[in-house]
């Protein structure tokens, strides 16, 4: 790396390094999408094949207990769900993923799909490309500015591969790892885009994801119904994000994970019986929306007798809500996978059914292009439950190279994001993260005290005091040994107890006739505030040093003193990761 810096400058050597790492997560796009469609060929083909859905009821099972044993013998460490543990390794590893995490996920995530997993492997992907640039950077001694840059190139160039959608991409990194948006960072993230789409183009060709053509271009008559069903769609992810968290804190209550599995892979089992369409990532199903085709409802024994159009709808809704389940399910339970494509898959269900509603109604003169509330019923959700609005308007728009349809994804992808903002101010992939005070954000100052590590400004030589103490020990064993005009008092068990000033005692410590007749007791005050390091993060640090207008604050875990921290040195703390996080 020295030698390459005596031909390049720093901006040269990440693009090249973005351009590697592109090529890297275009190959693990690749390798992800083939294993997994192997093990499903593998499990779905010959003898098998003659039990249509009976395996349904064994193989979640199966594959949720592979992905444990896996990451309880073999990698002996949880692997960790997609997007929230890359932006954890931002926020609190300096940008460093560990390095089990470069395979763990190619491995976990085909599994859990191949074997009826409902998920997505777009998280997998992202995860594993971000792990991978981060070895890289770690051999290189590059800046954590740098690390967090190659990150969101990895997440880039895997979304590149996987949809053909570069500057969708591009938006993706930028709105979900919170990027800055400069043309330092922008070149790198487009050379990554670009070498991952050319590596997918390579094994694939032209062949995407989904499959539509535009059937009528926009029509002003339409905005209502484009408004209404943002607010449908903001309904949804709302209800989506819900049952999402509440099904993780529910399998978190079960106390061992073997349990976990069995309750969820035969609650998976029992949903994939009854609608296998919800099996893996759901594109198949999908595509067969977009074509109009709807023999996948029409063959399903338990609507059987319905009126066409009515049973179609029905199932759709039916489809939107054992989804949710399903994919909760699937990662509550110990699968591995990302929530990617089961939101388009949902956001389709719901843009069909919608248009299929309001032409059975009659309600406009000309019926609603299907097709087309379809693509934006996936913006609509992607928007709101990702809170990614601008990766929902290009992805959509890219894929299908549907860039006529522009205002409508523009429409519903805003209603929808701005509805489920206030009910919902984080995303999934950020609201643990958010409630832990672990989320790096757009907001640059935020982002700093996030990124800012607690531990490393507490300073320890103060002299501390014991409450049986007089005034002669004080004056003996604080004053003379300090250099610091502040003491802090504790018990015999280490239990902070308050603090004694250099002033409150400096018009007594010379009088002898005091010394036994004064205690740290009479003479100790209530600090000003008390930093926790259990529960504070840096930015309540730094509200308790406004409210307080104190210059020293002490800082206790459970209970007991740790030292100090004072605001001259987190001022300069914070300088100085402001430097380091500046590209």
């Amino acid at each position: 790396m020295n030698w390459l810096r005596n031909f390049l400058t720093k901006q040269q050597i990440l693009i090249l390094l973005s351009a590697f790492v592109g090529l890297v997560s275009g190959l693990v796009a690749v390798t992800l999408k083939n294993l997994t469609y192997l093990i499903q060929s593998l499990l779905g083909g010959g003898y098998i094949s003659n039990y249509h859905n009976a395996y349904y009821f064994v193989f979640p099972l199966i594959g949720l207990t592979i992905v444990y044993l896996f990451s309880k013998f073999i990698l002996k460490k949880d692997i960790g769900q997609g997007i929230s543990t890359t932006l954890y390794s931002i926020s609190r590893r300096k940008g460093f993923m560990q390095k089990f995490q470069n395979y763990a996920s190619m491995i976990a995530a085909p599994i859990t799909l191949g074997f009826g997993g409902s998920a997505g492997l777009e998280a997998p992907t992202v995860v594993s490309s971000a792990a991978l640039s981060t070895s890289f950077s770690k051999y290189l001694n590059l800046t954590q500015a740098s690390r967090t840059l190659l990150i969101g190139c990895a997440a880039a160039g895997a979304m590149s591969s996987i949809f053909q959608a570069p500057i969708a991409a591009i938006i993706f990194a930028i709105e979900i790892f919170s990027l800055d948006l400069t043309l330092v960072s922008m070149i790198p993230l487009l050379v990554a885009s670009v070498s991952s789409i050319l590596t997918s183009y390579f094994f694939f060709g032209s062949d995407i994801i989904l499959h539509t053509q535009l059937e009528k271009a926009f029509s002003i008559g339409d905005v209502p119904f484009y408004l209404a069903l943002g607010i449908f769609t903001a309904l949804a992810s709302i209800i989506f994000t819900k049952v999402y968290m509440y099904t993780f804190k529910k399998f978190n209550t079960i106390d061992h994970k073997i349990n976990r599995i069995l309750i969820g892979g035969i609650v998976l089992s029992c949903i994939l019986f009854f609608i296998p369409q919800i099996y893996g990532e759901g594109y198949a199903t999908v595509n067969e929306l977009l074509a109009g085709n709807h023999d996948l409802i029409t063959n399903n024994r338990f609507l059987k007798g319905w009126d066409m159009t009515w049973m179609v709808i029905v199932f759709l809704l039916l489809l939107v809500i054992f989804k949710m389940i399903a994919t909760s399910v699937t990662i509550a339970a110990g699968g591995i996978g990302g929530i990617f494509a089961p939101v388009l898959f949902i956001g389709s269900m719901i843009g069909h059914s919608y248009a299929l509603v309001i032409n059975a109604l009659g309600i406009t003169k000309a019926p609603l292009s299907v097709s087309q509330f379809t693509l934006v019923g996936m913006a609509g959700l992607m928007a709101g439950v990702m809170h990614a609005p601008l990766t929902a308007i290009f992805l959509i728009a890219e894929i299908t190279s549907g860039y006529s349809l522009f205002i409508p994804l523009m429409i519903t992808a805003a209603i929808s994001y701005v509805i489920t903002s206030q009910f919902q101010p984080n995303s999934v992939y950020t609201l643990e993260l958010a409630e832990r005070g672990d989320l790096v954000t757009h907001n640059k100052d935020q982002a700093v005290l996030t990124l800012m590590d607690i531990e490393q400004v507490v300073e320890n030589n103060f002299e501390i005091l014991t409450d049986n103490m007089n005034l002669g020990q004080i004056v003996n064993e604080g004053v003379v040994k300090s250099n610091r005009n502040i003491f802090p008092v504790v018990d015999k068990n280490n239990i902070f107890k308050g603090i004694i000033l250099l002033d409150d005692i400096r018009t007594i410590m010379f009088d002898k006739s005091l010394y036994e007749e004064m205690t740290v007791t009479s003479l100790m005050q209530r600090a000003p505030d008390i930093i926790d390091l259990k529960e504070c993060r840096m930015n309540h640090i730094m509200k308790k040093f406004q409210d307080t207008d104190a210059w020293n604050l002490p800082v206790v875990r459970d209970g007991k003193y740790v030292g100090f921290i004072s605001k001259s040195k987190l001022l300069t703390a914070y300088r100085q990761k402001l430097i380091e996080v500046t590209v």
